[in-house]
């Protein structure tokens, strides 16, 4: 039997996905940069390491892209260093 739109089950889907997207985990530049590393040193598997953080490999592989590139831009004169605050 088919449900009409606008039934409970449409209500319930999205309180879910509300709850979701506000309890979700926001990682700080620190956090990531140091998940990053802990898989560059390659002590444990991309896996194991994601598993243990919390974190999907796919979000894992994209924080790591970055991470790469914007030293690459660092390497190549792209990004100036940060002006001493005194």
């Amino acid at each position: 039997m088919k449900q009409k739109p606008g039934t409970s089950k449409d209500a319930a889907d999205k309180l879910v996905r509300g709850i979701k997207r506000k309890t979700r985990k926001h990682y700080s530049a620190e956090e990531k940069i140091r998940i990053v590393l802990a898989g560059l040193r390659g002590e444990e598997s991309i896996a194991a390491l994601c598993r243990r953080e919390g974190i999907a490999e796919s979000l894992y592989y994209s924080w790591s892209k970055e991470f790469l590139e914007a030293g690459m831009n660092r390497l190549a004169g792209d990004t100036p260093l940060r002006q001493p605050m005194w």
